[in-house]
């Protein structure tokens, strides 16, 4: 069966051949992600209001609760002096849009069976809606995030040429993630509480609310172990820092990315014939 999936694709590796059956159908995919967005605030008058305030309420809490209320600033994490909101929330607001992305797709097939059966139907798709969806907001967060920053430092930084960089590796990730997690919670439909557990804690797994300097030095292993680590701070050298003090993190998760895409579209498309008998 892989070997005739492998044939009818000319050869091509697990990653172009994603990127192929995404480019084929980008209408329909880009259709999904807006019912995605839609059915999300579906009732509601200003459904469309929310989608942006969503992430510039979260992002404003955060802001008025860290910078002004408790002034708090950060010494030792690369510079003299640095906002903590800043800090914070450029490693959080990719980390909700992936575990909010994860959480869709542990539903991704078995919440649509309706539309696995049907033999045209693109099931492919289904994951990537997921992960649409959740950059949008994303895109949005970082644009109040940049937007905040600008008024701080009043300078722009250079660094922010790398954002479509990060957001495409992000995108490789979460797609991958998004396989993996859709095509086992057709068989194991407890994977759907598991993620949403480590939703919950996983932001206190990585570098996000504090530097790996002030870990004990026992436990800073965990950080370099935790894969999420490598994304976060790559967003922390392009939105807080302004430089390259982490090269290593972003080979890592370059290669992380590209290696969850291909693992993940591997995965589903060997597991996707059997989705049909076990929904």
């Amino acid at each position: 069966m892989a070997r005739a999936a492998a044939e009818m694709s000319g050869g091509m590796s697990p990653v172009g051949e994603a990127m192929q059956v995404l480019a084929r159908h980008r209408d329909l995919a880009w259709e999904l992600t807006k019912r995605d967005l839609s059915q999300r605030y579906a009732g509601q008058w200003l459904r469309t209001f929310w989608v942006v305030a969503h992430a510039l309420l979260i992002m404003a809490v955060y802001v008025v609760v860290f910078s002004f209320i408790f002034g708090a600033r950060l010494r030792g994490a690369g510079t003299s002096e640095g906002d903590y909101a800043v800090y914070i929330l450029s490693g959080l607001i990719p980390w909700i849009a992936f575990q909010e992305s994860m959480q869709k797709n542990c539903q991704a097939v078995t919440g649509n069976a309706s539309l696995v059966k049907q033999v045209v139907f693109p099931i492919e798709l289904l994951p990537v809606k997921g992960v649409f969806a959740s950059l949008v907001t994303q895109l949005i967060g970082l644009a109040g995030l940049v937007f905040y920053s600008l008024f701080k430092r009043e300078e722009f930084s250079w660094m922010y040429g790398m954002l479509p960089v990060l957001l495409v590796l992000q995108t490789f990730a979460m797609v991958g993630a998004g396989y993996i997690l859709s095509s086992v919670s057709v068989y194991f439909r407890d994977l759907k509480d598991i993620v949403q557990i480590f939703g919950g804690i996983g932001v206190y797994l990585m570098p996000v609310l504090y530097p790996p300097d002030w870990v004990p030095p026992v436990l800073q292993p965990l950080l370099y172990l935790n894969p999420f680590s490598y994304m976060v701070w790559c967003y922390q050298d392009v939105l807080y820092l302004g430089r390259f003090e982490h090269p290593w993190a972003w080979l890592a998760f370059g290669l992380l990315s590209v290696g969850a895409l291909s693992a993940g579209y591997r995965l589903f498309r060997h597991l996707k014939t059997w989705f049909g008998s076990a929904l």
